[in-house]
């Protein structure tokens, strides 16, 4: 069994890997200040839950979040024996090494994002993720990461609007019946819909003239199926792009280790 980690900004997903299918993923919110023997806690109750008999070998993790990576090598280690894979650093192989500025430090999410859009569609794809941020990571033709767009993700942009104007109210994303608010609720959920709407077709309409072929959108993270009932803004949605990416990049480590 493989355990496969991905740590974002907000959330943190732990999802374990048979080899043929996805046996269970838990989520838990991203926190630098969490132990080994609290991540075993949390993983282990819920693990007993779903019923699953454990025989994990490997852990490969993927974290934007350096100060939380210490504590889920020591996690994996004491409890699992193995040494996971870090996706980012030095003895974790690629597929395709990234083409970027020199000194550019990719962020391992949009590496795995890479990996996965390459292994699913072959290259020449737009990953829109909407996560903490709202990621755009270009996938050239050979599996490359090429380069990207980073905007603020559409919680956080909700999240600002509540705290930096002290008479609008904080509310859930959802896709308004009309573009024009009768009330402030629906005015507030106007703007975030379809300002992220046109936020999407307007980047991703740049990227594939700037790049100059023919390309797929793919969507992924929690909001994607939200925002794919409004327009035609993505080819496919994924839920599990990043978690796919993991294992093409441990099973690339595997054979090439």
């Amino acid at each position: 069994m493989l355990l496969a980690i991905d740590c974002g900004n907000t959330n943190t997903v732990f999802s374990i890997w048979d080899g043929e299918k996805w046996l269970c993923t838990l989520r838990t919110s991203t926190h630098h200040g969490r132990t080994a023997d609290a991540y075993f806690t949390w993983f282990h109750t819920l693990v007993q839950h779903y019923k699953i008999e454990l025989d994990i070998k490997d852990v490969i993790i993927s974290s934007t979040v350096p100060r939380v990576v210490f504590n889920l090598r020591v996690f994996a280690d004491r409890f699992f024996g193995c040494r996971p894979l870090v996706v980012g650093k030095p003895e974790c192989k690629l597929p395709i090494e990234p083409r970027v500025d020199a000194g550019t430090r990719v962020g391992p999410d949009r590496l795995a994002n890479a990996a996965a859009a390459f292994d699913r569609h072959g290259g020449n794809v737009v990953v829109v993720d909407f996560g903490t941020a709202t990621n755009f990571d270009v996938v050239a033709d050979d599996g490359a990461y090429v380069g990207g767009v980073i905007s603020p993700g559409v919680n956080l942009s909700l999240e600002a609007l509540h705290n930096g104007a002290a008479a609008l109210p904080h509310v859930d994303i959802s896709q308004p019946e009309q573009v024009i608010g009768t009330n402030t609720v629906a005015c507030i959920q106007s703007g975030v819909f379809w300002g992220y709407t046109g936020l999407i077709e307007g980047i991703t309409k740049r990227i594939k003239t700037e790049y100059g072929k023919p390309m797929k959108v793919v969507g992924t993270g929690g909001l994607a199926p939200l925002f794919a009932t409004a327009e035609n803004l993505f080819d496919v949605i994924e839920d599990d792009l990043t978690m796919h990416g993991l294992i093409v990049i441990h099973e690339h480590n595997k054979k090439n280790g």
